[in-house]
């Protein structure tokens, strides 16, 4: 058969097609549904610059050397088996650049992916999100001024000639690794969503210290509290709503004397009584701060100790993420020796020990978010009604980039108590409309220079030179624990925190005037702080509840949890001869003390005769439960759905009568009601026209549990861990990239405060004997990279409660078998 042309074209057609059409697949992102998006194929799957480049085998070589510009001398990283640095550096400016240049090689977008999302830069990356989440996140960002906050921060720094030159140093570090970073180089996740960093700034530190500001001091209840206001009584409110919780055992023990307050603001008339005739329909919980970031940390003196030297332990609460939030290291330079773990995106270890002393954190809790109603003058909002006078408003206009998409353009106005957080065209995560104006009340917006602190630590010798590093430190406000060598143990809560009112900024306030503004901060030296001697117990200690009786003279705000708090002051109280084990022991211990006192209540008023087989045996295992919420047990999820049912059966006809979110009473609120007064007001269930008993209630909430136990019991979720399913999740919350149902117990009231996506992510235990023996571990690993064994190495040994040594490498130890790569910064 003769082959004509026609017929060799046919073919030669095809193959065009085919190839061309692989081309365009190939080079172009692919909607996968529900907001999700394919890489660019084609880069993604190249063998030169794809995703195989990330594959780090077991065995890697790190060491090398390192010529950059911008050192001022050589330095050396020794890394150890677990890929930890201990950094070698002739100034603490090349401490910073290396620093730097290691964040950035080893977590770089996490670092960076940190700071697009506290400037309100996510769409840019993601695109709108289903119903436009991120859009309406970065609005939300915006608009609460997370931008401005940070330049005022920054302007901050620079006004400090140590805190520029370092911030400067850690900069530079990190813009040499990207700069000589090669495709191939580049992390998973630019790759994956198909971007590529940009160079790093002085800014972008500031703006992750006011991302952590936001993480640990951006909550706020004002809304849902003014909510409740409009809908209860005022009898009903004390009632739902107490000032301090009867059982709470503060961190500065019950009865001490404080200083008389220099100044107590006056509230103005009329306060007390202050209530809206329509409740408020925003609300931005949905893409809030996590509620339950919080922490443990108490220090025992020597009197406590088996070794007569001080013992610190400290073990912050916040989202268990991967890459992991913190970044471990040593660093050594001629002014200071210091190891511990450090934010990736700023310099100096912020959690840690030195030579001398040793040092950790938990958060006040304060409320120093409020919210104010403004009145503008029409719908230009370019006025508002101010001390008896239209006042112009500040105007400026966010353009707020989408990825496949046109910008969006955010008109924001800005007023005396600060940026207007909600009206009419932004209701956060609500689809209700509002008519009304909120301006926002935030004092991280405020400036300062919370790195200065972090600065002075690293060489801190003494408790003054501890107490003088402090002073710069404005927000969020955190509880300091220190122990030092020469035996000094102390707790100090320290921030700049605003005088109120007793219930200043608990609900959304008027903005007519200046009545409501906060009018001057708490003086430092009348801040909570006590020391651990012999007249003070011999050890101190905060979980994040209020830490003053009702004798101090200022108010701080509500809603503080109590009952980590309440296990570690009693653990401690009858520990002597202390040793590191007893503080491991310690820090992983499941005890639940809400148990401890819910459970004889809901035993007691159980109607035994309503039962069935089936029902008997959940409740034999719940009494013979011994209040551990270990892994295997089962005892902790029968009663977590009994109570909770019982707390929504007994609450749910009042708060659902609301068509907007109220703040729930707090448990202990409700126990404490309970156990003093059977009879309390809400048991009653206002929609029926029989009045309910306690045992009624009781009863009734564990019956509707048991369809619930028995199919977890089918599908293998009735043990306290494969239920409670904790995870350490990747950022971009990819199930393949995370590292998913982890044996682990605890929970939120146990001092393993691990829940499902969220817990203890540095646990830390210092020995300050002459040479110090310091233990740790942190949900993750040192790598940001998926694809290499030093991503999530340390996990199985935080999930089951075992510790590394923290090894402090001295300079006669360079040649020791530890060391494995030497890397060479010339």
């Amino acid at each position: 058969m003769v082959e004509t042309t026609g017929m060799r074209i046919v073919p030669f057609l095809i193959s065009l097609f085919l190839t061309t059409g692989l081309v365009f697949c190939l080079n172009r992102q692919w909607d996968l549904g529900d907001f999700k998006k394919t890489p660019v194929l084609g880069s993604f799957l190249s063998p030169q610059h794809g995703f195989w480049q990330n594959a780090e085998p077991v065995g890697s070589d790190f060491n090398g050397t390192v010529r950059l510009p911008g050192l001022e001398g050589k330095g050396e990283v020794y890394f150890d088996e677990y890929l930890v640095p201990h950094v070698y550096a002739k100034s603490e400016v090349d401490a910073c650049y290396i620093q730097g240049y290691l964040h950035a090689k080893f977590r770089l977008w996490q670092m960076e992916f940190q700071t697009f999302a506290a400037a309100g830069r996510l769409s840019a990356v993601l695109g709108a999100g289903k119903d436009e989440v991120y859009i309406r996140y970065d609005r939300s960002m915006r608009r609460l001024g997370m931008v401005e906050a940070a330049k005022a921060e920054l302007a901050e720094i620079e006004k400090d000639s140590v805190s520029k030159r370092d911030c400067d140093a850690y900069t530079a570090g990190v813009n040499a690794w990207i700069g000589q970073l090669k495709e191939g180089d580049l992390p998973l996740e630019y790759k994956l969503l198909n971007y590529k960093p940009e160079p790093w700034t002085n800014l972008k530190i500031a703006l992750f210290i006011k991302d952590m500001a936001y993480e640990l001091a951006g909550g706020d209840n004002d809304f849902e509290m003014t909510n409740a206001k409009s809908f209860f009584s005022k009898e009903d409110m004390a009632k739902l709503y107490p000032a301090i919780q009867d059982s709470l055992d503060p961190i500065i023990p019950k009865g001490t004397k404080f200083l008389a307050p220099s100044f107590l603001p006056k509230a103005p008339a009329g306060a007390d009584s202050l209530y809206f005739n329509n409740p408020v329909t925003v609300t931005d919980r949905e893409m809030g701060s996590e509620k339950s970031n919080g922490s443990n940390n108490w220090a025992v003196s020597g009197m406590k100790t088996i070794s007569h030297a001080p013992i610190l332990c400290n073990d912050p609460h916040l989202n268990t993420t991967m890459p992991s939030i913190w970044y471990q290291m040593q660093i050594h330079t001629p002014g200071y020796n210091v190891y511990g773990v450090s934010f990736p995106g700023a310099p100096f270890v912020i959690i840690g020990f030195n030579d001398d002393c040793a040092w950790g954190i938990t958060n006040a809790g304060r409320d120093v978010r409020d919210y104010y109603s403004i009145r503008f003058k029409d719908e230009t909002r370019r006025e508002y009604w101010f001390n008896k006078e239209w006042k112009t408003a500040e105007m400026r206009v966010d353009t707020i980039l989408i990825r496949g998409q046109q910008p969006f353009y955010d008109t924001v106005m800005t007023t005396v108590f600060g940026p207007v957080m909600f009206d009419e065209s932004f209701t956060g995560f609500s689809d209700v409309a509002s008519n009304r104006s909120y301006a926002v009340r935030w004092k991280a917006a405020d400036p300062s220079n919370e790195m200065a602190t972090f600065s002075r630590f690293q060489s801190i010798r003494s408790y003054d030179d501890y107490k003088q590093a402090l002073l710069t430190f404005k927000c969020p406000g955190q509880n300091f624990v220190f122990a030092d060598k020469s035996g000094v143990v102390a707790m100090r809560q320290e921030g700049e925190f605003p005088a109120k009112w007793k219930g200043q900024g608990l609900y959304v306030m008027p903005g007519e005037d200046s009545s409501y503004l906060w009018q001057r901060s708490i003086p430092r030296e009348e801040n909570p702080y006590m020391f651990a001697d012999s007249a003070n117990r011999g050890f101190v200690s905060s979980a994040n509840q209020e830490p003053v009786d009702s004798t101090y003279p200022y108010y701080l705000g509500s809603d503080f949890p109590i009952y980590r708090g309440l296990i570690i002051n009693r653990l401690l109280n009858n520990m002597n001869s202390i040793t590191p084990a007893d503080m491991m022991k310690m820090q992983t211990n499941t005890y639940d003390v809400f148990a401890e006192m819910a459970r004889p209540l809901l035993l007691k008023f159980i109607d035994r005769g309503r039962l069935n087989e089936k029902a008997t045996g959940y409740l034999n295992t719940v009494r013979q439960w011994n209040l551990y919420n270990n892994p295997l047990e089962e005892g902790p999820v029968i009663f977590n759905y009994w109570w909770n049912q019982f707390s929504k059966n007994i609450l749910d006809d009042e708060f659902s009568k609301a068509s907007v979110p109220m703040t729930r009473p707090q448990e202990s609120t409700v126990v404490e009601a309970l156990i003093k007064d059977s009879a309390w007001s809400f048991i009653d269930n206002v929609n029926t026209p029989e009045k309910e008993t306690l045992t009624q209630e009781v009863t009734d909430a564990f019956l509707k549990i048991v369809p619930q136990l028995q199919q977890d019991e089918q599908n293998d979720r009735i043990t306290w861990a494969k239920n409670k399913d904790t995870w350490v999740r990747h950022l971009l919350r990819i199930p393949q990239l995370s590292r998913e149902h982890l044996p682990i117990g605890g929970g939120a009231r146990c001092i393993n405060a691990a829940k499902q996506f969220h817990g203890p992510s540095w646990r830390m235990i210092v020995h300050l004997t002459n040479k110090t023996e310091a233990y740790g571990v942190y949900p993750g690993g040192q790598s940001g990279n998926p694809g290499s064994p030093y991503y999530d190495n340390f996990v199985d040994y935080w999930a089951t409660g075992r510790y590394y040594p923290l090894w402090v490498m001295g300079p006669e130890e360079i040649k020791d078998q530890r060391v494995k790569w030497v890397m060479h910064f010339e």
